[in-house]
């Protein structure tokens, strides 16, 4: 093995006779290297995206999401529970409907969701995306004066709202009156609007008092749901399976990633296919390295027919080349490693490459790099480097002594 090792970096740093030798030897080393650099580049920005996406979710929504109506007692019991639980941070109760947001002879669908402003605090980062007006006197209701409204900063402008427009909700849920029966509307004015950054969010989403929605939904006082926050997001999927069995039927559990399941499931695959079409090009440089080592063993023809002469044996000779292809594989991935995390540092911390803030809703590329897209990366590369120097070292081994001396 020292023999092979030995004789192998002497050939590799050695001086060629041919430039053409040279060239494939660097052109081997180049290509796992940009192979390399390439897929960790593109497996962090992935990463990026698919965080700031996630965060961006989680700011707007409760890590578990009970759906069902609770009446007050009822309610009191389950939060005092759920305060018990050393799993939990914070509870807050909500109230959802979908309907029909009247203004300026405009009209869209939204999901209305009424909640109380200070508790809503506590389970997720609504109230930092408010990007005009203010939450305060947000639950407060004067006699007299329509209830606030907060929305998406989408839905606002498709439909032309401003602050202290006033707006119109209309209920699908008809009401009886002395003109028959009627769709039950209500009318509200904007005190702020909201951009999480994600666009189903701040195109559909309308927030008001949890009371104004109790009376516009005709719920008298119960809510429809409640939303909690976990001190570990990772326990989400346990501690909804352990409310489900607590709750039994007639309530739906559901963590953040199953009311996202499609969007998180679609960011995955993109991710997969993405990797494996990289890996390909990690495969094809593979090809430089399996054609350099055979080029070597016909320019060494006669070198390798000499130590055959003077009793190195076959395997000996295998040992030779794939130590060459492991010292090109080892150093095309350790340049490449070196270079994707240092691309990927510098694009991720200084925006040389600016994206447009109403497409993105940010301005730079999002990175992340994770050690174990780093760790996959070199071992798949690793692996495909030393496959591809397998049937050189073996075809160099089985060279004749005689015939290599004689046609050396």
């Amino acid at each position: 093995m020292q023999a092979s090792f030995f004789i192998a970096k002497r050939y590799l740093l050695a001086k060629r006779k041919g430039l053409f030798s040279m060239i494939t030897t660097v052109i081997g080393v180049a290509g796992v290297t940009l192979a390399v650099a390439a897929l960790i580049i593109t497996l962090a920005v992935m990463n990026g995206f698919q965080s700031d996406i996630k965060k961006k979710v989680i700011d707007a929504q409760a890590h578990v999401t009970i759906y069902g109506r609770f009446d007050g007692d009822e309610l009191h019991d389950l939060r005092d529970k759920i305060a018990e639980n050393k799993k939990t941070e914070a509870s807050a109760p909500f109230v959802l409907g979908q309907s029909i947001l009247a203004s300026k002879g405009r009209t869209a669908g939204v999901a209305v969701k009424g909640l109380s402003a200070k508790l809503e605090k506590g389970i997720n980062n609504l109230d930092k995306s408010l990007t005009y007006g203010s939450w305060d006197n947000f639950n407060l209701i004067k006699e007299g004066e329509p209830p606030a409204i907060v929305l998406g900063e989408e839905l606002a402008n498709n439909l032309d709202i401003w602050l202290s427009d006033e707006v119109v909700l209309v209920s699908p849920q008809s009401a009886a009156g002395a003109m028959g029966v009627l769709p039950k509307m209500k009318k509200f004015k904007v005190t702020g609007l909201i951009k999480t950054g994600y666009y189903e969010f701040d195109n559909t989403m309308a927030y008001c008092p949890i009371e104004a929605a109790e009376d516009f939904f005709g719920y008298s006082g119960a809510v429809t749901g409640l939303g909690i926050k976990m001190r570990n997001i990772n326990d989400s999927p346990e501690e909804a399976v352990a409310l489900r069995e607590m709750l039994g039927r007639g309530r739906v559990v559901k963590t953040y990633e199953d009311m996202n399941r499609n969007l998180f499931a679609a960011l995955r695959l993109e991710k997969f296919v993405m990797g494996l079409i990289l890996s390909i090009i990690i495969l094809v440089a593979t090809f430089n390295i399996a054609s350099n080592l055979l080029m070597m063993s016909v320019e060494k023809l006669r070198d390798i027919g000499i130590l055959r002469s003077m009793g190195a044996s076959p395997s000996v000779i295998r040992g030779i080349f794939l130590w060459e292809g492991n010292m090109i594989a080892l150093s095309g991935i350790a340049i490449g490693l070196v270079l994707g995390i240092g691309i990927s540092w510098f694009v991720g911390t200084y925006p040389v490459i600016q994206l447009p803030s109403d497409i993105y809703y940010i301005t730079k590329v999002p990175v992340d790099i994770r050690i174990s897209d780093i760790l996959l990366t070199a071992f798949v590369s690793y692996a495909l480097c030393m496959a591809s120097t397998v049937y050189p070292a073996i075809r160099a081994s089985r060279i004749s002594p005689m015939d290599a001396i004689r046609y050396g």
